[in-house]
């Protein structure tokens, strides 16, 4: 992975300018720790004090800092999204590897099931859950709820690489050899698929983080937990924008552009990396040199 990580620093742009964006939030994330001010603290300053040497971005008509409520909500979202990716790629990674190398009964089964999942209309079913639990929807509950709905592309995608590596000669040679199921998907098919899960966790966190901000901005999660939507959840509920406290909106808003920047371009250069040939494309075009009617000749 530091490999993959080192090759897409040095070639690719847009990768290292979202790593270095994301750098910056994860310095946010990290100051967050040493906030003298506790996340539900409120009326600890004086309200509605514009950006100055004393408050950075100024203060919230909660009296809130609302730097330091920016990192402690920074924090939170992160968190968030990495929550429902890691839980996501897990189901997507058993299901997409079981179904393509099981085949059969089980694939039909499995995709059954992802098929169903995949049609479901994601947000109306988020709000239905508020609904329902109301004060146990708590965020680890919400992070299981996305978690189990945001898996079923990803899982389909594994599938059809799984079906392509069955057909290799090493994992005959692997089966001849007495390797059970579970060795064969975890030793000799789950590293050709990593460059995919690491793709396409940027993309689940996008959405996850969407989902999140847009949920909290409508009131249907923790309105006392801060995150990005929730700064602007309480922004909207003491007018901001219409009493001139613009920068309690700007602050969430220009973070949440950076932070999804910095994703989508990871993403996208991690999706250019994993094709060979937009990947050539690069180096010949980085080194002067292959274009159009001029490839290598090895690789003809």
């Amino acid at each position: 992975m530091l490999t993959i990580v080192r090759d897409l620093a040095r070639q690719n742009t847009e990768f290292l300018f979202g790593l270095m964006l994301l750098a910056v939030i994860v310095g946010l994330v990290i100051l967050s720790y040493f906030s003298p001010y506790g996340p539900s603290d409120i009326y600890l300053l004086p309200p509605d004090m514009p950006p100055d040497g004393q408050y950075w971005l100024g203060t919230t008509s909660r009296g809130q800092d609302v730097f330091w409520q920016l990192t402690t909500a920074l924090r939170n979202t992160l968190y968030f999204g990495i929550g429902v990716a890691v839980l996501s790629r897990i189901i997507s990674l058993v299901v997409g590897l079981v179904a393509g190398y099981a085949g059969g009964f089980v694939d039909r089964v499995l995709m059954a099931i992802n098929d169903s999942i995949m049609v479901i209309p994601q947000f109306p079913v988020l709000i239905l859950f508020y609904f329902v639990l109301k004060d146990g929807m708590t965020w680890t509950v919400l992070i299981v709820v996305m978690a189990s709905l945001g898996w079923s592309y990803d899982a389909r995608l594994i599938r059809s690489v799984a079906i392509s590596l069955k057909t290799r000669p090493f994992t005959t040679q692997s089966v001849y050899s007495g390797m059970s199921m579970r060795k064969i998907l975890l030793e000799e098919h789950l590293p050709y698929v990593l460059p995919i899960v690491f793709a396409t966790t940027m993309n689940n966190m996008i959405w996850s983080i969407g989902m999140e901000i847009t949920l909290s901005v409508l009131g249907f999660t923790d309105i006392e937990t801060p995150t990005m939507g929730m700064m602007i959840y309480w922004a909207n509920a003491h007018s901001a924008l219409i009493a001139g406290t613009w920068w309690w909106v700007a602050a969430p808003v220009a973070a949440i552009i950076v932070l999804f920047l910095a994703l989508f371009l990871l993403s996208m250069s991690m999706n250019e990396y994993n094709d060979p040939r937009s990947r050539l494309n690069r180096m010949g075009a980085r080194d002067g040199g292959c274009g159009r009617g001029h490839q290598p000749q090895g690789l003809l």
